[in-house]
């Protein structure tokens, strides 16, 4: 049984496993994109796997990542998929150790499961506050000043800075999309993924809002958009993402947990971008 990194050479192979054994509905050439994002070009690896006579049996992918966090660089791996054939279940937690075991990061898990979750609490993982508000996708007319645009080109010809870097880095990953929002001269970028609950794919889940302010007043036409040009009926809306409370919402009774380990950050500096809910489209 060994133990290996995984380089890009393994991308292939690794993608058709997570397919055949974690996910079939995410085809193995959409697998390969999501783990070799374009921002993650000096990355030491994409997880690690276990191989035993020449064949995959089990993986971890993880994606890398660097923040400015108070003037300050700190690097973050986003602990993701994990996957191992029950017969070698027992050699699990050496995926675990060997991602852990890298020295300088910040460690996210931003979909944990089932065991994994008790597992996480016993390694010092702290939970972060996911609550989260399901708000229904509603026409609304577009005639109040406000406009929401979410083709390539104008998003390209609006956003600047920062925000322009951020959207260049997602704009080719699977589980991203993107829409910006103008008002008086303000705009705002904002990142979604389509979401699936109780085996429903209707949702849109909130991963990024520049502008929060300009958000809260223009939700409902974000909404609207999500709704009339996605087909997406519902919104769900993480307060700590979106910071506010969306009226005619309820919050969810167990909304999904995500996790974080870090002895520098904290739970508000933790975000969603350059992570696996970016990047999986489950």
């Amino acid at each position: 049984m060994d133990l290996r990194p995984i380089a890009r050479g393994d991308v292939a192979a690794v993608a058709h496993f997570l397919h055949d054994n974690l996910n079939h509905r995410i085809t193995p050439a959409t697998w390969a994109s999501a783990i070799t994002p374009t921002w993650q070009r000096d990355s030491p690896n994409h997880g690690f796997m276990l191989v035993c006579g020449g064949q995959i049996v089990g993986v971890y992918l993880a994606f890398y990542s660097q923040s400015c966090i108070e003037g300050r660089i700190e690097k973050i791996c986003n602990m993701a998929a994990w996957c191992v054939l029950e017969e070698f279940r027992s050699h699990g937690l050496r995926l675990v150790k060997a991602i852990l075991g890298q020295d300088g990061y910040n460690f996210t898990d931003l979909s944990p499961s089932g065991n994994v979750v008790q597992l996480n609490v016993r390694l010092k993982f702290q939970f972060l506050d996911t609550g989260t508000a399901v708000v229904a996708n509603l026409p609304w007319p577009g005639w109040s000043g406000t406009r929401v645009v979410s083709d390539r080109e104008s998003i390209e010809a609006i956003l600047q800075g920062r925000d322009l870097e951020i959207y260049k880095d997602h704009a080719g990953v699977p589980a991203a999309n993107h829409l910006v929002v103008l008002k008086g001269g303000q705009v705002c970028y904002v990142m979604f993924r389509r979401d699936r609950r109780k085996g429903l794919p209707f949702f849109a889940s909130i991963l990024h809002v520049s502008n929060h302010d300009l958000f809260r007043v223009a939700a409902r036409h974000v909404y609207s958009h999500l709704l009339t040009h996605f087909g997406i009926l519902a919104t769900l809306a993480e307060t700590r993402v979106v910071r506010y409370c969306p009226r005619l919402s309820f919050m969810l009774r167990s909304p999904r947990p995500k996790m974080f380990r870090s002895d520098r950050l904290q739970p508000e500096e933790i975000g969603y971008l350059y992570s696996e809910l970016a990047c999986v489209p489950w």
